[in-house]
Protein backbone atom coordinates (compact mmCIF):
# COMPACT_ATOMS: atom_id res chain seq x y z
CA UNK A 1 0.00 0.00 0.00
CA UNK A 2 0.79 3.80 -0.43
CA UNK A 3 1.50 5.45 2.48
CA UNK A 4 -1.58 8.10 1.29
CA UNK A 5 -3.78 4.52 1.35
CA UNK A 6 -2.35 3.34 4.64
CA UNK A 7 -3.54 7.07 6.15
CA UNK A 8 -6.78 6.69 4.37
CA UNK A 9 -7.49 3.07 6.19
CA UNK A 10 -6.73 4.48 9.53
CA UNK A 11 -9.20 7.31 8.82
CA UNK A 12 -11.30 4.57 8.23
CA UNK A 13 -10.74 3.04 11.47
CA UNK A 14 -11.10 6.29 13.86
CA UNK A 15 -14.79 6.62 11.96
CA UNK A 16 -15.74 2.87 12.50
CA UNK A 17 -14.48 3.13 16.25
CA UNK A 18 -16.84 5.91 17.10
CA UNK A 19 -19.70 4.76 15.09
CA UNK A 20 -20.26 2.03 17.69
CA UNK A 21 -21.20 4.89 19.99
CA UNK A 22 -23.73 6.38 17.44
CA UNK A 23 -25.17 2.99 17.34
CA UNK A 24 -25.58 2.45 20.81
CA UNK A 25 -27.24 6.28 21.06
CA UNK A 26 -29.64 4.92 17.67
CA UNK A 27 -30.07 1.31 19.26
CA UNK A 28 -31.43 3.39 22.94
CA UNK A 29 -34.32 4.29 20.70
CA UNK A 30 -34.86 2.59 17.53
CA UNK A 31 -35.83 -1.27 17.46
CA UNK A 32 -32.67 -2.92 16.22
CA UNK A 33 -33.68 -4.15 12.82
CA UNK A 34 -35.32 -1.00 12.01
CA UNK A 35 -32.26 0.97 13.33
CA UNK A 36 -30.21 -0.88 10.39
CA UNK A 37 -33.08 -0.12 7.43
CA UNK A 38 -33.41 3.31 8.56
CA UNK A 39 -29.35 3.35 8.37
CA UNK A 40 -29.38 2.44 4.83
CA UNK A 41 -32.91 4.10 3.28
CA UNK A 42 -32.08 7.39 4.24
CA UNK A 43 -29.14 6.82 1.60
CA UNK A 44 -30.80 4.72 -0.61
CA UNK A 45 -33.74 7.14 -1.87
CA UNK A 46 -31.35 10.03 -3.17
CA UNK A 47 -28.99 7.14 -4.38
CA UNK A 48 -31.59 5.93 -6.32
CA UNK A 49 -32.73 9.00 -8.09
CA UNK A 50 -29.14 11.04 -8.67
CA UNK A 51 -26.35 8.21 -8.91
CA UNK A 52 -25.98 6.30 -12.15
CA UNK A 53 -25.61 2.95 -11.20
CA UNK A 54 -22.01 1.15 -11.70
CA UNK A 55 -21.14 -1.08 -13.81
CA UNK A 56 -20.85 -4.03 -12.30
CA UNK A 57 -22.66 -7.60 -12.34
CA UNK A 58 -25.66 -7.54 -10.58
CA UNK A 59 -24.68 -10.66 -8.43
CA UNK A 60 -22.05 -8.55 -6.69
CA UNK A 61 -24.17 -5.91 -6.00
CA UNK A 62 -26.58 -7.46 -4.26
CA UNK A 63 -23.97 -10.03 -2.37
CA UNK A 64 -22.29 -6.86 -1.78
CA UNK A 65 -25.30 -5.15 -0.09
CA UNK A 66 -26.63 -8.79 1.63
CA UNK A 67 -23.19 -9.32 3.24
CA UNK A 68 -22.17 -6.12 4.15
CA UNK A 69 -25.15 -4.14 4.61
CA UNK A 70 -27.67 -7.20 5.91
CA UNK A 71 -26.17 -9.40 7.64
CA UNK A 72 -23.56 -7.48 9.53
CA UNK A 73 -25.95 -5.16 10.62
CA UNK A 74 -28.95 -7.30 11.31
CA UNK A 75 -26.46 -9.46 13.59
CA UNK A 76 -24.67 -6.67 15.25
CA UNK A 77 -27.78 -4.39 15.64
CA UNK A 78 -29.38 -7.71 16.99
CA UNK A 79 -26.42 -8.55 19.59
CA UNK A 80 -25.85 -4.68 20.58
CA UNK A 81 -29.77 -4.72 21.62
CA UNK A 82 -29.53 -8.06 23.46
CA UNK A 83 -26.79 -6.93 25.59
CA UNK A 84 -23.60 -7.06 23.96
CA UNK A 85 -21.31 -4.07 25.49
CA UNK A 86 -19.88 -1.17 23.09
CA UNK A 87 -16.52 -1.69 23.70
CA UNK A 88 -16.77 -5.57 23.40
CA UNK A 89 -18.57 -5.48 19.99
CA UNK A 90 -16.15 -3.19 18.35
CA UNK A 91 -13.77 -6.08 18.75
CA UNK A 92 -15.65 -9.10 18.09
CA UNK A 93 -16.99 -7.71 15.09
CA UNK A 94 -12.84 -7.28 13.93
CA UNK A 95 -13.08 -10.75 13.33
CA UNK A 96 -14.28 -10.22 9.85
CA UNK A 97 -10.49 -9.63 9.28
CA UNK A 98 -9.37 -12.64 9.73
CA UNK A 99 -12.80 -14.33 8.02
CA UNK A 100 -12.24 -12.01 4.64
CA UNK A 101 -8.51 -13.29 4.61
CA UNK A 102 -9.10 -16.92 5.10
CA UNK A 103 -11.90 -16.83 2.54
CA UNK A 104 -10.17 -15.07 -0.05
CA UNK A 105 -6.77 -17.50 0.34
CA UNK A 106 -9.64 -20.17 -0.13
CA UNK A 107 -12.55 -18.74 -2.72
CA UNK A 108 -10.61 -16.58 -4.52
CA UNK A 109 -6.99 -17.97 -4.09
CA UNK A 110 -5.60 -14.93 -3.11
CA UNK A 111 -1.40 -15.34 -2.14
CA UNK A 112 -0.71 -15.28 1.86
CA UNK A 113 2.93 -14.50 2.89
CA UNK A 114 4.32 -16.21 5.68
CA UNK A 115 4.31 -12.66 7.21
CA UNK A 116 0.85 -12.01 6.47
CA UNK A 117 -0.18 -15.50 8.08
CA UNK A 118 2.21 -14.76 11.66
CA UNK A 119 0.77 -11.03 12.07
CA UNK A 120 -3.00 -12.70 11.35
CA UNK A 121 -2.05 -14.74 14.32
CA UNK A 122 -0.74 -12.38 16.43
CA UNK A 123 -3.42 -9.45 15.78
CA UNK A 124 -6.20 -12.63 16.35
CA UNK A 125 -4.23 -13.47 19.86
CA UNK A 126 -5.01 -9.89 20.38
CA UNK A 127 -8.29 -9.82 19.73
CA UNK A 128 -8.94 -12.83 21.81
CA UNK A 129 -6.97 -11.03 24.42
CA UNK A 130 -9.21 -8.69 24.62
CA UNK A 131 -12.58 -10.35 24.27
CA UNK A 132 -11.65 -12.87 27.14
CA UNK A 133 -10.49 -10.05 29.66
CA UNK A 134 -14.25 -8.84 28.51
CA UNK A 135 -16.24 -11.51 28.08
CA UNK A 136 -17.77 -12.01 31.75
CA UNK A 137 -19.70 -8.54 30.34
CA UNK A 138 -21.23 -10.27 27.93
CA UNK A 139 -23.85 -13.20 27.56
CA UNK A 140 -22.60 -16.07 24.55
CA UNK A 141 -25.37 -15.57 22.51
CA UNK A 142 -24.74 -12.00 21.81
CA UNK A 143 -21.26 -12.84 21.20
CA UNK A 144 -22.48 -15.28 18.75
CA UNK A 145 -24.44 -12.91 16.75
CA UNK A 146 -21.61 -10.50 17.08
CA UNK A 147 -19.36 -12.99 15.09
CA UNK A 148 -21.76 -13.60 12.11
CA UNK A 149 -21.60 -10.34 11.66
CA UNK A 150 -18.12 -10.54 11.23
CA UNK A 151 -18.42 -13.19 8.81
CA UNK A 152 -21.07 -11.68 6.84
CA UNK A 153 -19.49 -8.53 6.48
CA UNK A 154 -16.38 -10.92 5.27
CA UNK A 155 -18.78 -12.14 2.84
CA UNK A 156 -19.60 -8.63 1.63
CA UNK A 157 -15.80 -7.43 1.31
CA UNK A 158 -15.15 -10.88 -1.35
CA UNK A 159 -18.42 -9.62 -3.36
CA UNK A 160 -17.19 -6.34 -3.72
CA UNK A 161 -13.73 -7.34 -4.05
CA UNK A 162 -15.22 -9.33 -7.44
CA UNK A 163 -17.05 -6.33 -8.78
CA UNK A 164 -13.92 -5.25 -9.14
CA UNK A 165 -15.47 -1.63 -9.68
CA UNK A 166 -13.78 1.44 -11.75
CA UNK A 167 -16.02 3.50 -9.70
CA UNK A 168 -16.07 2.36 -6.06
CA UNK A 169 -17.89 5.12 -4.54
CA UNK A 170 -21.10 4.67 -6.74
CA UNK A 171 -20.55 0.85 -5.79
CA UNK A 172 -20.81 1.78 -2.54
CA UNK A 173 -23.40 4.03 -2.81
CA UNK A 174 -25.83 1.62 -4.46
CA UNK A 175 -24.67 -1.15 -2.19
CA UNK A 176 -26.93 0.89 0.12
CA UNK A 177 -30.32 0.36 -2.19
CA UNK A 178 -30.16 -3.83 -1.39
CA UNK A 179 -30.68 -3.58 2.73
CA UNK A 180 -33.70 -1.27 3.11
CA UNK A 181 -36.62 -3.56 1.82
CA UNK A 182 -35.29 -6.67 3.45
CA UNK A 183 -34.71 -5.24 6.72
CA UNK A 184 -38.33 -3.78 6.85
CA UNK A 185 -39.57 -6.91 6.26
CA UNK A 186 -37.98 -8.14 8.74
CA UNK A 187 -38.87 -4.91 11.33
CA UNK A 188 -42.27 -5.89 10.64
CA UNK A 189 -41.86 -9.04 11.04
CA UNK A 190 -40.20 -9.31 14.45
CA UNK A 191 -40.45 -6.12 16.01
CA UNK A 192 -43.99 -5.22 14.90
CA UNK A 193 -45.54 -2.30 13.18
CA UNK A 194 -46.72 -0.86 16.80
CA UNK A 195 -42.96 -0.44 17.60
CA UNK A 196 -41.74 0.83 14.58
CA UNK A 197 -44.20 3.55 14.57
CA UNK A 198 -43.98 3.98 18.28
CA UNK A 199 -39.88 4.99 17.53
CA UNK A 200 -40.88 7.22 14.62
CA UNK A 201 -43.63 8.80 16.58
CA UNK A 202 -41.52 10.22 19.80
CA UNK A 203 -37.61 10.35 17.62
CA UNK A 204 -37.90 14.10 17.99
CA UNK A 205 -37.79 13.75 21.46
CA UNK A 206 -34.60 11.73 21.17
CA UNK A 207 -32.01 13.99 19.56
CA UNK A 208 -28.99 10.95 19.94
CA UNK A 209 -30.47 8.68 17.95
CA UNK A 210 -31.32 11.09 15.36
CA UNK A 211 -27.39 12.40 15.55
CA UNK A 212 -26.90 8.75 15.75
CA UNK A 213 -28.64 7.61 12.72
CA UNK A 214 -26.86 10.72 10.87
CA UNK A 215 -23.45 9.98 11.96
CA UNK A 216 -23.88 5.97 11.05
CA UNK A 217 -25.47 7.01 7.70
CA UNK A 218 -23.37 9.56 6.40
CA UNK A 219 -20.05 9.25 8.41
CA UNK A 220 -19.90 5.72 8.56
CA UNK A 221 -21.44 4.56 6.00
CA UNK A 222 -20.59 7.08 2.35
CA UNK A 223 -17.54 8.76 3.58
CA UNK A 224 -15.50 5.34 6.30
CA UNK A 225 -17.38 2.79 3.72
CA UNK A 226 -16.49 4.81 0.53
CA UNK A 227 -12.95 5.27 1.44
CA UNK A 228 -13.07 1.04 2.34
CA UNK A 229 -14.82 0.14 -1.33
CA UNK A 230 -12.15 2.29 -2.95
CA UNK A 231 -9.02 0.68 -0.78
CA UNK A 232 -10.76 -3.00 -1.62
CA UNK A 233 -10.90 -2.42 -5.40
CA UNK A 234 -6.95 -1.88 -5.08
CA UNK A 235 -5.85 -4.21 -3.60
CA UNK A 236 -6.11 -7.55 -2.20
CA UNK A 237 -8.67 -8.30 0.31
CA UNK A 238 -5.69 -9.74 2.54
CA UNK A 239 -3.92 -6.66 2.16
CA UNK A 240 -7.38 -4.04 3.30
CA UNK A 241 -9.04 -6.74 5.91
CA UNK A 242 -5.94 -6.21 8.69
CA UNK A 243 -6.82 -2.67 8.84
CA UNK A 244 -10.14 -3.19 10.38
CA UNK A 245 -8.48 -5.10 13.59
CA UNK A 246 -7.35 -1.67 14.52
CA UNK A 247 -11.07 -0.72 15.06
CA UNK A 248 -11.50 -1.91 18.55
CA UNK A 249 -8.90 0.02 19.85
CA UNK A 250 -10.93 3.48 18.91
CA UNK A 251 -14.44 1.61 19.99
CA UNK A 252 -12.74 1.09 23.55
CA UNK A 253 -11.46 4.18 24.13
CA UNK A 254 -14.26 5.85 22.35
CA UNK A 255 -16.59 3.43 25.27
CA UNK A 256 -14.36 4.25 27.81
CA UNK A 257 -14.24 8.24 27.54
CA UNK A 258 -18.18 8.51 26.56
CA UNK A 259 -19.84 5.39 27.98
CA UNK A 260 -18.03 5.19 31.44
CA UNK A 261 -16.67 1.15 29.72
CA UNK A 262 -13.21 1.24 31.29
CA UNK A 263 -11.15 -1.26 30.01
CA UNK A 264 -8.20 -3.16 32.46
CA UNK A 265 -4.91 -3.18 31.57
CA UNK A 266 -4.70 -6.81 30.21
CA UNK A 267 -7.18 -5.12 27.52
CA UNK A 268 -4.94 -2.46 26.94
CA UNK A 269 -2.40 -4.90 26.79
CA UNK A 270 -4.59 -6.68 24.26
CA UNK A 271 -4.76 -3.52 21.92
CA UNK A 272 -1.43 -2.72 21.40
CA UNK A 273 -0.84 -6.92 20.60
CA UNK A 274 -4.03 -6.07 17.93
CA UNK A 275 -2.03 -2.79 16.40
CA UNK A 276 1.27 -5.08 16.18
CA UNK A 277 0.05 -7.80 14.48
CA UNK A 278 -2.32 -5.64 12.03
CA UNK A 279 0.51 -3.79 11.23
CA UNK A 280 2.69 -7.13 10.09
CA UNK A 281 -0.22 -8.46 8.54
CA UNK A 282 0.10 -5.59 6.02
CA UNK A 283 2.70 -6.31 3.24
CA UNK A 284 4.82 -3.27 2.82
CA UNK A 285 5.22 -1.99 -0.99
CA UNK A 286 7.40 0.52 -2.98
CA UNK A 287 6.71 2.48 -6.11
CA UNK A 288 8.07 2.57 -9.35
CA UNK A 289 7.76 4.42 -12.32
CA UNK A 290 6.11 2.28 -15.01
CA UNK A 291 8.30 2.24 -18.14
CA UNK A 292 5.93 4.27 -20.91
CA UNK A 293 5.47 2.25 -24.12
CA UNK A 294 7.73 2.87 -27.11
CA UNK A 295 7.46 6.03 -28.70
CA UNK A 296 4.92 7.85 -26.25
CA UNK A 297 5.95 10.01 -23.34
CA UNK A 298 5.56 9.30 -19.97
CA UNK A 299 2.20 9.51 -18.20
CA UNK A 300 1.43 11.00 -14.68
CA UNK A 301 0.46 8.60 -12.38
CA UNK A 302 1.28 5.48 -14.17
CA UNK A 303 3.06 3.32 -11.10
CA UNK A 304 3.44 -0.53 -10.51
CA UNK A 305 4.07 -1.62 -7.11
CA UNK A 306 5.93 -4.63 -5.91
CA UNK A 307 6.03 -6.50 -3.01
CA UNK A 308 9.15 -6.41 -0.18
CA UNK A 309 10.23 -9.65 1.75
CA UNK A 310 7.13 -11.01 0.20
CA UNK A 311 8.13 -12.88 -2.92
CA UNK A 312 5.32 -12.75 -4.83
CA UNK A 313 4.38 -9.63 -6.76
CA UNK A 314 0.54 -8.44 -5.89
CA UNK A 315 -2.46 -7.70 -8.30
CA UNK A 316 -2.05 -5.41 -10.61
CA UNK A 317 -3.10 -1.63 -8.67
CA UNK A 318 -5.22 -0.08 -11.57
CA UNK A 319 -7.56 2.00 -8.88
CA UNK A 320 -4.41 3.99 -8.26
CA UNK A 321 -4.74 5.58 -11.70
Amino acid sequence: MTARDRTLALTVVVLWGLNFLALRAGLDHFPPFFFAALRFLVIAVPVVLFVPRPDVPTRWLVGYGLGFGVGQFAFLFWAMDAGMPTGLASVVLQSSAPFTVVLGALLLREHLSAAQVAGLCVAVAGMALIGWDRAHHAALVPVLLTLLAGLSWAFGNLANRQAASSQPMRLMLWMCVVPPLPMLAVSVAVEGPRAIGRSVTTAFDAWPALAGLAYTAVIATIVGSGLWTALMSRYPASSVAPFSLLVPVVGIAAAWAVLGERPSLLALAGAVVVIVGATAATPRTRRHIAPAPVGAGPALGDVVQVGVGSGAVPDSPRGNQ
